[in-house]
Parts: structure tokens; sequence; C-alpha cells
């Protein structure tokens, strides 16, 4: 069984790959390539394109979506110091069609891929939870000769980068709002959003920190700075 997985989905502008490196790593990559103006690719190989790095956690709320027990998932990721916007959504609740968007990238899967996606993520899971999620006195080693607090102290550290990339999401989010709307028509650099209290205004788009499927009469989430919001008595 091989050890690494890669596979891609191919449309007429868009490409998606998806990375697997190892089943003892616990994460996967997830890649967004287009088709220049000048009809060539974007090369990975040139740091070109976009990529996320997914963790356990952000696989399973993509599993969620492709198994459809939610319609969408929205998220706001965070990899090598920069934040991206990610969704993974069905244009409705019957529709045979995914949206993939990471940061200005959408892919478009037809149900097919789709399946073939939610498959090979299931088993990627299904060995990454195997392999990857090895106790943490399997891998300490205890014949060292050096002391206890040198091999603990990587550890410590970790934890507090994560505990600050915690706090800093919190404040990120604090200053962000979900709300759901319905999109009733756009322009180069706003939405016009139908918001449940019945008001419908213009959103700049850059104050919309989430991917959206570019569909009208269909209810979704907006992930939207809490100024505007309360600027257009949407939040009190």
């Amino acid at each position: 069984m091989s050890d690494q997985h890669l596979q891609s989905f191919f449309g007429q502008n868009t490409g998606l790959i998806l990375n697997s490196t190892s089943k003892s790593n616990p994460y996967l990559f997830i890649r967004c390539i287009k088709r220049k103006n000048d009809g060539i690719w974007e090369k990975p190989s040139k740091g070109e394109g976009k990529v996320i790095k997914c963790s356990l956690e952000e696989i399973i709320m993509i599993l969620n979506v492709l198994n459809r027990n939610s319609i969408n998932w929205q998220s706001y990721h965070t990899y090598k110091d920069k934040k991206t916007a990610i969704s993974f959504g069905w244009e409705d609740e019957n529709t045979k069609t995914l949206w993939i968007n990471i940061g200005k990238y959408s892919k478009m899967l037809t149900f097919a891929q789709a399946e073939i996606f939610r498959l090979l993520l299931t088993h990627i899971l299904d060995e990454k939870i195997t392999f990857a999620t090895v106790s943490q006195s399997d891998n300490l080693n205890f014949t060292s000769e050096k002391p206890l607090e040198e091999i603990s102290n990587p550890i410590l550290i970790k934890n507090d980068s994560i505990i600050s990339e915690s706090t800093s999401n919190t404040k990120l989010y604090n200053e962000m709002s979900n709300v759901d709307g319905i999109i009733s028509g756009e322009s180069e650099k706003a939405l016009l959003i139908n918001f449940n209290s019945g008001k419908e205004i213009w959103i700049p788009k850059s104050t919309i920190h989430c991917q959206y499927l570019p569909k009208k009469a269909l209810t979704q989430k907006f992930l939207i700075d809490n100024w505007v919001l309360k600027r257009n008595k949407i939040l009190t």
C-alpha cells in the first residue's frame, strides 16, 4: 500500500491538486492553480498557485460537507503566517456540483469528481488516524542521555505557539461576524446582500472574509467586518 497519495482535478482554466506526502503526517496539502492568459498553467514548482495545509480537524470538516451532513463549510485557514479564506460547499441541498474556494481560486467538481475526492479523503484520514496519531510516549527516547527538561522544552514551545495562534484567531474573529444572507446583485467591488432582517445592503467585497457561492436566491453565511454591519445597523 502506498505511503503517498496524489490526485489532480483539472478543468478548462482551474486545477486542484490533493497531495498527502506520508500517512505518518497529520496533514495534507490542497493546491489550486489556474491557466494564465498565455495559456500556460501556473507551476507549483515555482511557488505559483495557492496551497493550504489541512489538519486532521479540517479534513473532518471537509468530509462533513462531502458526506452531505452539511451543505457548506467556511473557515479562515492559516499557513506560513498567511490567512486564507476557504470554503467547501454544494450549490444547494439537491445539487451534484461541489464548489471549492481557496483564496481567490474557485474550482467546481462534478458529482463523479466529488465522489473520488470524498473516497480519497476518507481513506487518507483513516490512514492518518492510525499512523499519524502516535502517542507522545512512543516518540520520546527515554534512553537518551539528555535531561528530561531538554526533551520536554520543544513540546512546551510548540504548545505556546498553538495557544498564541488560537488567541490571534480569536481576536481576528471578534472583529467579524458570520451572518446569513442572499446575494441579490454584484458589482466589481461589492455584493448586494439581502439579510434576514429584510435589509438589502451593498457590502464591499474587501470587508467579506470568506468565499461564497456566486449564486443568487441561495441563503449562505458571510464573514463580514463588524464595523460595516454596525454602520448599516445589521448588528447593534
